[in-house]
């Protein structure tokens, strides 16, 4: 009788849980990943269709009479890759017109290096528009379309329809292969982490200030004060939000969470006053920390939370000292979150996390045998040591991965320094199909020095990186500050290209599981050789699209316009950013003037040219309007715009004046400093004492 009661009120329980769960909201599970699988295609009533991931991506009117279509699939490991083939019957060209359409994460692009093409790292901001573009690639489902060499291809941004962005195409040709691959960056460049469904891009600029180069360890609170001070004077105006301390605050040895929450002597009133330092005076504070642990008395007296030998003793390794287990959760909850924890709650806002490199390859690659042992994974250690960072900094806060390439990081990490110790622009072209798609590309801090000033923040800010200066801030003032003042804030772009302009470092990437030595960059580790010096960004707002081509050196005395995206038999208005000039009208290729060696570099604006007076450029920023201004219009004999300016800086306004026409009345909400017209340029002057929105008008006249 008490059996059967038992019995009874157990299965009342099991239904009413079963109601319950009936009746209870279902869960949310995020984004579903999508198929690593072929697309479905079909050609029928003249339409050609291709569908992915319940969606159709392409769809064009084409006579089945008067093509025939061929489809080739491969599977390779985890890799897919379809061709769709159409050729006319008897070598006669035929006409292809119809859209793509990809989510509000797609972007035109090339997805294959063209042979022979000059070495060019492009980027974009707003929509592409350039005659390079053969594809598209969608970030959110990590896919790309596109179509190959050698049939002429017009690929361009049509707009957006429910949430979907829309690419039509059009082609004339005699045979033309659609190339589609899905899991594009997962599987066919091998970045098995990159899950892009489970995360966004950092889009906010991230342009700031670091302590090493300036003071390397022996920084102390007051130089952090005096910078503090500095930076938010003389640059924060200009977008530079982050102070980040490096190396040098911490006690010895590293390595125990009261070591790094409780500062040596040179921090007298500890980091949270210091962090609260920064934030009165309008920056974001960021602090460096790193994965290392010297203390060996520690380390002995719990040997658990490391990794240990066959003796059951912590192992240590170089640079890393003796290795924290990230599978054991008592070493996250003893060692890891603490730090982090209470640096979050200090107001830290931007995490630079070292030595990821050695805890990897000294610590977790160089004892394998332990992982196995335990049927542990050194990879999901290792991904659970910055899971743990992730999650206590939470993901409003910037955290960056250093240094090296750690591809194992891809989807926890919102940056990472792509090489070694020292600025060098040569990774941008390494790995510039990275930068925000799969994380922000770090090259490491500018500093701002005759030689190199210019050319290292330009080719930061044009390709949409990580821009961090580290000089003393009495290096802050003269010309060359105008190298960071005019770079800043950097623009969040999007590749151009989805391959490597240079391959040299990411066709060895799939070797970092068995490197164990972190001494020195490895093979697949951004370099210091430049592969190229010409960097493009595109520029697309309501009001207009644009070129910026930079160069940083004169390997190239001249460039067919063909080769920067632009119609070879159309006229362009050249103006050079650094030196202020105006290079007239070019046609078909631009011939480079030498470069200034106040500057070592040059940054050109190309306008489609017009029969009217137009902007060619500001100087508010290299970007040349892309940054401050908010309209420009030509109408009824007037140019007029909006611009959003600095407090107190000269604002110059660039125009192309063509012949017949000439200057009148010129208002703006600023005060005017004055015009000049030389040579068919008039340059229109004029300052605010306040930050804020202007609006100008320029009145032309005509005879």
């Amino acid at each position: 009788m008490i059996l059967l009661k038992k019995s009874c009120l157990l299965n009342c329980r099991c239904l009413l849980l079963l109601l319950f769960s009936l009746w209870r909201p279902a869960r949310s599970q995020g984004p579903q990943p999508p198929l690593n699988g072929p697309c479905a295609v079909s050609m029928r009533n003249g339409q050609l269709l291709i569908s992915y991931d319940n969606r159709r991506l392409l769809e064009a009117a084409v006579d089945p009479k008067q093509v025939s279509f061929l489809h080739i699939e491969n599977r390779t490991a985890n890799r897919v890759e379809q061709v769709f083939v159409l050729e006319s019957g008897n070598g006669a060209e035929f006409e292809l017109d119809g859209q793509i359409q990809g989510s509000e994460e797609s972007f035109a692009c090339e997805a294959d290096n063209p042979p022979k093409a000059v070495a060019l790292v492009r980027h974009s901001s707003g929509e592409s528009k350039s005659l390079l573009n053969r594809a598209v690639y969608d970030r959110s489902r990590d896919w790309v379309l596109s179509f190959d060499l050698p049939a002429p291809v017009s690929l361009e941004p049509a707009g957006t329809s429910e949430g979907r962005h829309i690419y039509h195409f059009h082609v004339k040709t005699s045979k033309l292969s659609i190339r589609f691959r899905p899991r594009f960056y997962q599987y066919h460049k091998g970045l098995t982490y990159f899950e892009p469904w489970t995360y966004r891009i950092w889009d906010k600029p991230v342009v700031g200030w670091c302590s090493w180069f300036a003071y390397l360890n022996k920084v102390t609170e007051q130089n952090i004060r005096t910078v503090a001070d500095s930076l938010s004077s003389v640059l924060l105006p200009y977008g530079y939000q982050y102070l980040q301390i490096d190396d040098g605050y911490q006690q010895e040895p590293i390595g125990k969470p009261e070591h790094w929450l409780q500062p040596n002597n040179k921090f007298p009133s500890g980091m949270a006053a210091l962090s609260r330092y920064i934030s009165d005076r309008g920056l974001k504070p960021g602090i460096w920390t790193n994965v290392s642990f010297a203390d060996s008395a520690f380390a002995n007296a719990h040997p658990d939370w490391f990794v240990r030998n066959d003796r059951q003793k912590p192992v240590s390794g170089e640079w890393v000292g003796y290795v924290m287990d990230g599978s054991n959760p008592a070493t996250i909850d003893h060692l890891i979150r603490p730090v982090y924890d209470s640096l979050k709650k200090e107001g830290w806002n931007y995490f630079k996390v070292d030595a990821l490199r050695h805890l990897r390859y000294e610590g977790y690659n160089s004892y394998p045998s332990y992982f196995k042992a335990r049927g542990i994974s050194r990879e999901d250690a290792f991904r659970s040591v910055v899971t743990s960072i992730r999650k206590s900094v939470g993901k409003d806060n910037y955290l960056l991965a250093c240094w090296g390439i750690r591809p194992e990081l891809i989807g926890l990490v919102d940056g990472c320094r792509i090489g070694n110790d020292g600025f060098s622009y040569a990774g941008l072209a390494q790995f510039n199909s990275f930068n925000n798609v799969v994380w922000r590309n770090d090259p490491d801090h500018v500093e701002l020095t005759d030689a190199e000033a210019f050319r290292s923040c330009s080719v930061t800010s044009l390709t949409g990186s990580v821009l961090l200066l580290t000089d003393k801030p009495e290096r802050y003032k003269g010309p060359i500050l105008e190298a960071a003042r005019r770079t800043s804030p950097v623009l969040f772009t999007r590749p151009a290209q989805v391959y490597e302009v240079d391959p040299s470092r990411i066709q060895s990437l799939g070797r970092y599981p068995m490197e164990v030595s972190g001494d020195g960059p490895r093979v697949f580790d951004a370099s210091y050789t430049p592969f190229t010096e010409l960097y493009s960004l595109e520029l697309t707002r309501p009001f207009g699209n644009w070129l910026v081509l930079g160069r940083m050196n004169d390997r190239h005395a001249r460039l067919p316009l063909s080769e920067l995206g632009l119609q070879a038999d159309s006229t362009y208005e050249v103006f050079e950013f650094w030196t202020r000039t105006y290079l007239g009208r070019v046609k078909k290729e631009l011939v480079f003037p030498a470069i200034d060696a106040a500057y070592n570099c040059q940054v050109f604006c190309l306008r489609k040219a017009v029969s009217h007076p137009q902007l060619l450029a500001t100087n508010r920023h290299i970007s040349c309007g892309g940054v401050e201004l908010i309209s420009c219009d030509w109408k009824g004999g007037l140019l007029s715009g909006q611009s959003e300016l600095v407090a107190g800086d000269e604002y110059d306004i660039y125009i192309q004046v063509p012949s017949g026409y000439r200057p009148g009345k010129i208002s703006t909400e600023a005060d005017l400093l004055g015009s000049k017209l030389e040579n068919s340029l008039l340059t229109v002057r004029m300052k605010s004492k306040q930050a804020r929105t202007i609006s100008w008008e320029i009145e032309f006249l005509q005879p």
